[in-house]
């Protein structure tokens, strides 16, 4: 089964991960050790992000 590249850089998924308060388990474990709620949790901050980002961009146009 071919493994799908991720949408978000690593860069963001750190970002994310260390506002939320779970980048010490992505380093000691990797990002197969956090937990679904976190992952979740990773997904719904970036969504919220971009949102942000959207109106930012509405709002200069």
């Amino acid at each position: 089964m071919a493994r799908r590249r991720g949408i978000m850089s690593d860069h963001l998924k750190e970002e994310i991960a260390k506002e939320l308060g779970f980048y010490d388990t992505v380093q000691q474990e990797g990002w197969g050790g956090i937990r679904a709620r976190d992952a979740g949790n990773m997904v719904k901050r970036a969504i919220e992000m971009a949102e942000q980002n959207m109106q930012q961009k509405g709002k200069s146009e």
